[in-house]
């Protein structure tokens, strides 16, 4: 009888390696800085950048590698993510999460090929963008999602219930 257990996956997420690896990454920052360039949509979270994406745009390549199951460039030179607490000087409505996702979307679907990926990553952005957000529509700070409920006494948690 064997007991030899399954070796862990060593890329549990294959975006990275699907995408094509690190120039399509590339290519996918560009696309999508472009997109926040040009798209009248995007003007709002455009002036929330510096003029110059240079630095912005290499943050983006080692995050996005990193997300997507690539070498882990992002966290030995800037730490663990907290995606949130570092976009939280802006006001980032659902508009600005639209426009944002209205970016990548254009960039996706300019850099990747693959339908199948193209739609996975569409999803996987949209959960990041939208939990970012932290002003509601009518300009009021949203609660973080995440916090625990000694930092938000005043939200009442729904009841767990096991069964529909």
């Amino acid at each position: 009888m064997s007991t030899a257990h399954p070796s862990p996956n060593p890329h549990p997420n294959p975006h990275y390696a699907r995408l094509g690896g690190h120039e399509p990454i590339v290519r996918l920052v560009d696309a999508f800085y472009r997109a926040m360039d040009t798209l009248p949509e995007a003007a709002a979270i455009r002036a929330m950048h510096e003029p110059d994406l240079r630095a912005t745009k290499s943050v983006l390549v080692s995050y996005l590698s990193e997300w997507m199951g690539g070498p882990k460039l992002y966290t030995p030179s800037r730490g663990a993510p907290a995606l949130r607490r570092r976009h939280q000087p802006f006001a980032i409505d659902g508009a600005a999460r639209d426009a944002w996702m209205l970016c990548m979307r254009q960039a996706l679907q300019e850099v990747c090929t693959d339908d199948a990926l193209r739609a996975e990553l569409d999803a996987a952005f949209f959960k990041v963008a939208d939990f970012i957000r932290n002003t509601e529509d009518g300009g009021h700070t949203r609660p973080h999602p995440g916090r625990p409920r000694a930092l938000q006494p005043e939200v009442v948690a729904a009841p767990h219930r096991s069964q529909p």
